[in-house]
Formats: structure tokens, sequence, C-alpha cells
């Protein structure tokens, strides 16, 4: 199977990647402990090569409490323990090159975990000191300093300021574990691109960098002004941090993508500029509703924005973060919004199911790279983690009111005969399957030719194989087109005569002129028309 794969693939590999995502403690475990690990990843790479993915990205894997689930680094040239070893990693990293698979890896650059060593030192050497200029002390505000330095909401909600028992206090826009670094010095610019280095010396081909627009702060650390520029968002500073990083990175053709949650689309395509960032993520087509009017503006807007710098967009329907799509797509409201989960929300899973097909061959034919979280080629849904065992600390910082991100972190159901759905061996995995994982798993998705996992294995090999699907990056080349459809319908064209339609109306829709089908997301009705919630791949 591997045979058929490039073993070195193009300088512009990225261009239009499918690119798979894998949160290493809930993918497999190797050693049957119940947390996933890094030999769990390679027992599963030929999974992988069969699913036909270009690269994957690693959430972060390094040493860590495991406070912010693994985004709180305290040493990034370390494996933590429960994941394997630095040699494993290499040796991961080796073993997926050579099937064809490149590696990206996470970078955490606005903060570390307060078990770094820098923190620890500047813990010990106290007010004043150079090791505290690595992060952001600051006296209190009022007569004995016990108000909060400024008026700043947490990312997680709540105050981003902890307070010390010698009275200062210390800036975390994350959890209180995960103090922010200064990036006015240089040594933290120093030590990262140093770390890059590191990483890009191992093999890796890329990093994917979390909270992107966040690193750079005003300096004096302000109250919040209308009118002014953001104290931490999306600041000019930052495009001289990421002209550095690319710089490095093309010592070794290594590429970037970034976390950029910016609603401004001239400002999101800075970032895109040659000398920067070569993708980031496309979070309006992820939190877009499932509404055809919407989707095709979010599809516009994205090839728009990304057309003005020359890149490549981007188009991902879920995350580590974010609510499984098939439990989206099955509720009332088809968006997502991390303000507007709650515990108990009601969803159809058979409707969600149906609509997340056929958003997966949408997004697989638009132009760009494809991102693939784990677990969503096997449809799996959210899960309602019990309250006793949430451990994602956006859910306790919000008081209890949010039921968090471990819904969309359940172990992957490999085997359905195996203990705990086939993720390890017989230790109950560190966040609890629901009773009817095992249905999901994927021995089973490999034999039943209308699962989740066999559309999405012949999705991505279409994908790959059809020429028309290519992304040229070449200026002002037309990568897509628009087709006159009834409301409620998508209809686009790719070259060599590939055709995508999707029907989010409430009745069938006319299939346009064709030759053949290549691919559908649900059955076809007698009359070769295009039944409710269901997409198709022609050609014309």
């Amino acid at each position: 199977m591997a045979a058929n794969r490039p073993s070195e693939p193009t300088a512009n590999w990225w261009r239009d990647a499918a690119i798979y995502q894998i949160y290493v403690r809930s993918f497999a475990d190797g050693d049957g402990d119940g947390t996933g690990d890094l030999a769990g990843v390679r027992a599963r790479l030929p999974y992988l090569v069969e699913l036909g993915v270009d690269a994957l990205w690693f959430t972060p894997w390094y040493l860590s409490p495991l406070a912010d689930g693994g985004y709180d680094v305290a040493d990034y040239r370390t494996i933590d323990p429960a994941f394997g070893t630095l040699a494993e990693a290499e040796k991961l990293i080796a073993e997926a090159r050579e099937l064809g698979i490149r590696t990206i890896i996470d970078i955490v650059p606005n903060h570390v975990s307060d078990q770094h060593a820098w923190f620890r030192a500047a813990l010990e050497a106290g007010s004043g000191s150079p090791e505290r200029d690595l992060f952001h002390f600051r006296k209190g505000r009022g007569p004995d300093g016990a108000i909060p330095p400024n008026d700043w909401v947490s990312e997680f909600g709540g105050t981003p300021w902890t307070r010390l028992d010698d009275g200062e206090w210390y800036l975390h826009l994350f959890a209180t574990q995960q103090p922010d670094l200064n990036w006015a010095h240089p040594a933290v610019r120093q030590e990262h691109e140093e770390v890059l280095r590191f990483w890009f010396e191992r093999g890796v081909a890329g990093v994917r960098i979390d909270s992107a627009a966040l690193l750079a702060k005003d300096p004096a650390l302000p109250d919040f002004a209308e009118g002014d520029p953001h104290p931490f968002v999306d600041r000019d500073e930052l495009h001289d941090i990421y002209r550095a990083w690319r710089a490095i990175g093309d010592e070794y053709g290594g590429v970037f993508v970034g976390e950029v949650w910016l609603p401004d689309a001239e400002r999101f395509a800075r970032y895109l500029r040659p000398d920067e960032l070569h993708t980031a993520f496309n979070f309006n087509f992820l939190a877009c509703p499932w509404d055809a009017g919407l989707l095709r503006t979010a599809i516009d807007d994205t090839l728009s924005e990304h057309a003005s710098v020359g890149a490549p967009a981007t188009w991902v329907l879920c995350n580590h973060d974010v609510t499984r799509t098939v439990t989206r797509y099955g509720r009332a409201e088809t968006g997502f919004d991390f303000g507007a989960k709650t515990f108990g929300t009601p969803t159809d899973l058979a409707l969600g199911t149906r609509r997340a097909r056929a958003a997966a061959l949408l997004s697989l034919a638009l132009p760009g790279a494809a991102y693939l979280y784990q677990g969503e080629e096997l449809g799996l849904p959210e899960v309602d983690i019990p309250l006793d065992r949430i451990q994602d600390p956006m859910h306790f910082r919000k008081g209890g009111a949010d039921p968090g991100r471990d819904g969309c972190r359940v172990p992957l159901p490999w085997s359905a005969q195996g203990p705990y759905a086939g993720f390890g061996g017989d230790a109950e995995p560190w966040l609890p399957q629901p009773a009817d994982w095992a249905s999901y798993a994927a021995d089973l998705q490999s034999d039943d030719p209308e699962s989740m996992l066999t559309l999405y294995r012949e999705a991505m090999r279409l994908r790959r194989e059809e020429p028309g699907f290519a992304t040229t990056g070449e200026p002002g080349a037309r990568e897509l087109t628009w087709l006159d459809a009834a409301p409620g319908v998508l209809a686009l064209s790719r070259t060599d005569g590939l055709l995508c339609v999707v029907n989010l109306a409430a009745e069938a829709a006319e299939l346009p002129e064709h030759t053949s089908v290549l691919l559908a997301s649900g059955p076809l009705d007698g009359a070769g028309r295009l039944p409710q919630d269901t997409a198709v791949w022609l050609r014309a």
C-alpha cells in the first residue's frame, strides 16, 4: 500500500495536503496503561497510510503536568514519559516519512508551564529579578496591591492574573498554570528559535503555532480602552517574530501553520505574506452553521483573503477544542461558539451524521489543504463526560457551566472485540468511553462499504489521484467556480470537469449534467436527484 505513495512529496506539498491531527493521549495506547502514546501511533501508521493522509499534526507531546492537555509545556526538548521518549519520537518521524507521511509538531509560544525551569527560577529569584523579566510580573492595584494589575479577561474566563505570596501578580491568559512569556525579551525569542532548529533537525516538516496572535503585549499592560489597539491580540510586533521564524523554516524546508483567530480579513492575511507563515487555520469555515448561503460566503471570503497574499486556504470541520461534527450538525444551532457550549443540548445523531458525511465531501473538494481531526473519519460523536471525570480547565475556570473540551478527546475505538474498544490494554482509558463506543470501531468500519471510514478513505484517494483537485498556487489562478443552483444547494466546479454538489435544501435537488458519479455521501434517489443533506462528486 505504501508503495503507491510518494516517499518525497514536492516542495509545495503543503498547498493541498491532507493533514491528520493526532491528540496523542487519546489516539492509541501502545503499552496498555490507559494513555495513548507514540508506540500506539507507530503501530497505527498502516491505518494512516490506508486513510491517505500526507502529514500528521501532533498536539504537544512534550514534558508537561497536563494542566491543559499538554499545552502547558515544561520542556520542549523532552517527550513526556507518558507518551514515550525522544528516541521514539525520532523513530516515529523517520518511519512516517518512509511511508510518505510528514510530521508537524505543535509549538506553544505564548506561555509555558508553571513547572518550566524558567518560571520556577523566577519564583525563587523574587521581585525585581532578571528571571522575572522573562514573564509578566506586576504589582497589584489598590492600597495593599490586592487588585489585579489590569482589567483583562482570561481566555478561559475570569482574571488572567494570579497573586504570589510575595505580593506580585503574574499574567496567564489561559490557566493559572500557564504563565505568559514576555516576548519583548530577547532570551524568549532566542529560546524559541533554538527549539525550532532542534525539531527541524530531527526531521519534522512543519510547525503549528498555538494562539499565534497573542504573543506580543503592550509593554504598559494597560486596561482596555475603546479605540486603542488591542493590548494583547494581533499586535504589529508579532510580524517581526514570524519573519525570523520563517527564515529558520526556509533553511530546513519547513512550513508553518498558525492558529490565528481574527475577524478582520486584512489583518488575518498579513500573517500569510510570503516572508511570514505559510498557512493559517480557517476558523470561519469551521464555525459556520449548516446553511448554504453562510457556507458559500465563508468559502468565498476565505479564498479571497488568501488570494491577496498568494497563500493556500485550509479547511477543517473539527479539532481538539471543538464539538465534534456529527454532534454539532445534529443540533438546532449548527454553528460553533465557545460561549454557547452548555450541558444537555439535544442532538439528532442520525441527522448530524448525514450532514457530516456531506460536509466531508464539501471540505475535501475545496482548493487548499484539508485538516482532519482524529476520529472524525469514524463519525465519532461528542461524549458527555461524567462530572467527576472532567479534566479540562476551561470547565473549572467557567464555574462548571461549560462542559469543556474533553468530550471530543475521548480515546479512539479501534476494535469491536477488545477491552475498551481496542484502545490499548486492560487498563481503563484516561477518559471514559461511552457504552456504545465499540460500535464505531475502525475494524468494523473497515469492512462496511457504507461506513464513515470507507467514505473518507475513498474521498481521500480520489482527492489525491484526480488532477482536478490539485491546488496550483499560481497567482490569479481560478481554483473554484460556482455553478448556478437552486436555493439551498451549493454547486461548484474544480478543473478537469470535477464537480461537487451539496444539497442543504428541504427537498431533493436536480443534479447538473454529468457523465459519471465519482462518490456520494449517501444514496441518490432513483431519478438521479440529490437528497437533502447529501453531497456528490461528479465528472462533467
